[in-house]
């Protein structure tokens, strides 16, 4: 088989693996359980290489797990981007595609408190999603970029600066990123079958990834942020609907990636809706956002924030196992991935 002949076969199976999951959302709608379905953020942020290596974190549920029971959580971004940008002093070039396997648990120690952490395994490669981004924009008439006319598969993430190489990674593989321990204090549940709720959630980021891979930052980051949500019960057969919010800061350290020009304070947030129609299925949307990790520079991929919007849905697969399939377009063109899918398969013990 030709290597043109692998990645349209593969972007065929891609494309079919995603109408299977629209598919599957669409039609889960029988109860599976008695409990109204829980709607909670995809988890899942920025995942452009010069992002995802720091201690950005998912806005995660307002509801902290509860003394003696907890969460886990097997989650799925798969991003690509594709940029080049150059002025007489600047370079930048993206392109990849990345893959982030993350193993999350939560775990309530105490009456108000939860205790956590995620293992990450960070992978570039060439991909072959960029066929299907391609026909992504085209469908839904959004902006194509530079991409059409592009090389397709290639992996190369390159900056220069005033003459010198600051950044360049263009090898493949899968390795260990950044593990991060969580804590979360619950400040208010009312407790009610469409609960009003409000947490006090924190992370601790440590380099065991590799800046020189793009498999972390080489540096500590602690991040802090309230997280709230409330729910409504709707008329007649209508199920429920949630909001959900949060926001933050990140104080990062300069590390090993481009430190000259980071910023070391960053602010992000989110804001969502979802809809529950019946307890094993709900639609899900939201935009999540942060400032510049960077400064110093003319590309506004680098030097302004980013916003992506986030929708898809989850499945209840029983009242304790869920899985969410989302993707996600980067609003603020160049400063994120095209396109990202994330795929979290929870489950609740």
């Amino acid at each position: 088989m030709t290597s043109s002949s692998f990645f349209m076969s593969s972007e065929l199976s891609l494309k079919s693996m995603l109408l299977a999951a629209v598919v599957l959302l669409a039609s889960w709608c029988r109860p599976c359980h008695a409990e109204p379905l829980e709607i909670t953020p995809f988890h899942t942020f920025n995942q452009s290489p010069l992002v995802q290596i720091y201690g950005l974190p998912a806005a995660e549920s307002a509801v902290v797990q509860p003394a003696g029971k907890g969460w886990t959580l097997l989650a799925v971004d798969v991003a690509n981007s594709y940029l080049k940008r150059e002025t007489a002093r600047e370079e930048l070039f993206l392109d990849g595609e990345g893959e982030r396997i993350t193993l999350a648990l939560r775990y309530g120690v105490a009456s108000r408190m939860e205790l956590g952490m995620d293992l990450p395994l960070v992978a570039y490669n060439g991909g072959v999603f960029d066929g299907f981004i391609e026909d992504w924009h085209e469908f839904f008439g959004l902006p194509q970029g530079q991409r059409p006319g592009a090389p397709k598969g290639g992996l190369g993430f390159a900056y220069a600066r005033d003459g010198r190489q600051r950044l360049e990674m263009d090898e493949a593989g899968l390795r260990v990123g950044d593990l991060r321990f969580t804590g979360g204090w619950q400040l208010y549940n009312d407790g009610g079958d469409n609960p009003v709720a409000l947490a006090l959630r924190g992370s601790l980021k440590v380099p065991t990834g590799s800046s020189s891979r793009l498999t972390g930052s080489g540096g500590t980051d602690m991040a802090l942020w309230l997280t709230g949500s409330s729910d409504y019960a709707l008329p007649g057969k209508w199920g429920h609907a949630t909001i959900f919010a949060a926001g933050g800061g990140l104080a990062t350290s300069d590390g090993q990636v481009l430190k000259e020009q980071r910023r070391n304070l960053v602010g992000f947030g989110t804001l969502g809706f979802g809809w529950s129609p019946a307890d094993s299925f709900a639609l899900k949307a939201q935009l999540s956002g942060h400032s510049a990790f960077y400064r110093d520079s003319e590309f506004s991929e680098l030097s302004s924030g980013a916003m992506q919007a986030v929708f898809g849905g989850t499945v209840a697969f029983s009242p304790r196992t869920t899985l969410d399939i989302a993707l996600s377009e980067d609003v603020t063109v160049g400063a994120s991935p095209d396109v990202a899918l994330h795929l979290g398969m929870g489950h609740r013990f």
